[in-house]
C-alpha cells in the first residue's frame, strides 16, 4: 500500500511540474488578479486530474498523464490579443474559449463514433513518429533551459544561483536515475524533485507559500468567466484544434505502448476510439470549468521509462491526488511553490530519455532513403518555423496562425503529408506498371 501511495505521489509530481507552468503564463496574460490565477490554477488542475482518470479508466486505459495542451495555449495567447477589437473584453473572449472547447469536445466524439481515429492512426508510422517526437523535444529544449537559468524575470538577465541550483539538481536527478539500487531508480524522480526543492531552500532561491484565504476546501465552479459563446470564427479554430489535438492524443498513445513493451516485454493495445471519446468528454470539462483543453502528454513515455514503472494503479492514485489537492486550496499553495527551476531540470532529464524512442522508432523503416528524406524536409520546416516570431502571423485567421505558429504541428504535419504522397506516387506508378 505504502508503495503504491509512493508512485502514485510521483506520479503527482510529475503532473503537477509539467503543468503548472501554463495556467499561470495564461492568467497573466489576461491580466488576472493572484486570487483569480490561483482558482485558474485550481481548476486546471482539477481537471487535468479528472481527465486522467476518464482515460486510464475509460479510455486508452494507458498510463499517460494528461497536461494542458499546448495548442490551446496558443489560441488563448492570440485571444487575449483580441480583447478590445474582436470582443469587447477579457471575459467575453474567454467566454469563446469556453465555448471552443465545448465544440472541440463534439467534434472529438463525433471523430471517434464514425471510427475515423483508427483511420488517422494509421498515418503516425515510425517516421512520422520520429519527427514528432525529435520535434518535441527541440520544442521544448528552449523552455526548460531558459527555466533553469531562472528565466524570465523582471530583470531578463540569468539568475547566477537559480542557474547553480538548477546544475545540481539536473546532476542529481541524473543520478538517481542511473543508481544502482533498483528503488532509487524506481523513485527517482519524486526524490530528485524533494531534493531540488531543498537546494533552492538552501539557496534562498525558493518562493514563499501564499495564502490567498480561500478556505481548506474550493470546489471548481462552472462558467466562471460567464455562459459560454459560440460565434463561427471559434467554432471553426475548435475543429482544427481537434485534428490537431488528435495527432497529439495519437502519437503519445503510439510512444507509451512502445516504452511499456519496453518496460514490461508484453505490448499493450490502445483503444483509439475510446481515447477519442475520453478526449472529447476531457475537452468538454475544460470548457465547462473554464480551465484550459488537456491532451495526453509525450512525456508521461519518459517517465515510464526512467521509473520502470508501467503501473495502472500508480497513475491513477496520482491523477486522484492531483484532483483531489485541487479542491484544497492550502495543499495547492504548498505545492505551487516548488521552484520552477527544479521542475525544469527534473523534466529535462525525462525528456532527454526521449530521444532514444525517436531514433529507435527510426531505425524501424525499411526503406531508409526515403525515411531520411520525410525526416529531413519535416525537421527543417518544422524546426525553422520555431525561429518565426508569433506576431509575423497576426494578419492569418486563427486557425492557420495554430498551425504555422506551432513547429511541432508544422512538422509533423509536413511529414504526413510528404510521406502520403509519397505511397499514393508509388501506387499509382505500380499501377501503371502492370498495364
Amino acid at each position: 500500500m505504502m508503495k503504491l501511495l509512493v508512485s502514485g505521489l510521483q506520479w503527482a509530481s510529475f503532473m503537477l511540474a509539467s503543468s503548472l507552468v501554463a495556467p499561470i503564463a495564461i492568467a497573466g496574460l489576461f491580466g488576472f488578479s493572484e486570487v483569480d490565477t490561483a482558482m485558474f490554477v485550481q481548476r486546471t488542475m482539477f481537471v487535468l486530474g479528472v481527465s486522467g482518470l476518464i482515460q486510464a479508466l475509460f479510455g486508452h486505459r494507458l498510463p499517460i498523464s494528461e497536461g494542458p495542451a499546448g495548442l490551446w495555449w496558443g489560441v488563448f495567447a492570440i485571444y487575449a490579443g483580441f480583447a478590445g477589437t474582436i470582443y469587447a473584453s477579457d471575459t467575453e473572449a474567454l467566454r469563446s474559449l469556453e465555448g471552443g472547447m465545448i465544440v472541440s469536445g463534439i467534434f472529438f466524439i463525433v471523430l471517434a463514433a464514425f471510427g475515423l481515429l483508427n483511420r488517422l492512426a494509421t498515418l503516425f508510422t515510425p517516421t512520422v513518429t520520429f519527427v514528432y517526437l525529435l520535434l518535441l523535444i527541440l520544442q521544448l529544449s528552449g523552455s526548460f533551459m531558459k527555466g533553469m537559468l531562472g528565466l524570465p524575470n523582471e530583470a531578463g538577465t540569468v539568475q547566477p544561483m537559480m542557474m547553480l541550483g538548477s546544475f545540481i539538481t539536473l546532476l542529481l536527478a541524473y543520478y538517481f536515475s542511473a543508481h544502482r539500487l533498483n528503488w532509487i531508480r524506481q523513485y527517482s524522480v519524486i526524490i530528485s524533485f524533494a531534493c531540488g526543492w531543498l537546494i533552492f531552500i538552501i539557496l534562498g532561491q525558493a518562493p514563499a507559500i501564499t495564502d490567498h484565504g480561500q478556505g481548506w476546501i474550493q470546489l471548481p465552479h462552472l462558467f466562471v468567466f460567464g455562459p459560454p459563446l459560440f460565434d463561427s470564427g471559434t467554432i471553426v479554430t475548435a475543429m482544427f484544434i481537434t485534428l490537431l489535438l488528435t495527432a497529439n492524443m495519437l502519437a503519445s498513445i503510439r510512444v507509451m505502448e512502445e516504452v511499456i513493451k519496453q518496460v514490461t516485454g508484453s505490448k499493450p493495445k490502445g483503444s483509439y476510439r475510446r481515447a477519442g471519446l475520453a478526449a472529447g468528454v476531457n475537452q468538454i470539462l475544460g470548457g465547462g470549468f473554464s480551465a484550459i483543453g488537456s491532451v495526453p502528454i509525450s512525456g508521461a513515455a519518459g517517465f515510464v521509462a526512467q521509473t520502470r514503472n508501467a503501473s495502472i494503479q500508480s497513475f491513477l492514485v496520482g491523477s486522484l491526488l492531483i484532483a483531489v489537492l485541487s479542491i484544497c486550496p492550502p495543499a495547492m499553495n504548498i505545492l505551487a511553490a516548488l521552484p520552477a527551476p527544479v521542475g525544469y531540470a527534473v523534466t529535462f532529464v525525462i525528456f532527454s530519455k526521449m530521444a532514444g524512442f525517436a531514433f529507435a522508432e527510426l531505425d524501424k523503416e525499411k526503406n531508409k532513403e526515403q525515411s531520411r528524406m520525410i525526416s529531413g524536409i519535416a525537421l527543417l520546416t518544422g524546426v525553422g518555423a520555431m525561429f518565426v516570431p508569433a506576431a509575423a502571423f497576426t494578419e492569418f485567421p486563427v486557425a492557420v496562425t495554430s498551425i504555422l505558429n506551432n513547429g511541432l504541428i508544422f512538422g509533423t504535419l509536413t511529414a504526413i503529408a510528404i510521406e502520403q504522397w509519397l505511397i499514393f506516387f508509388h501506387r499509382k506508378k505500380s499501377k501503371a506498371g502492370n498495364y
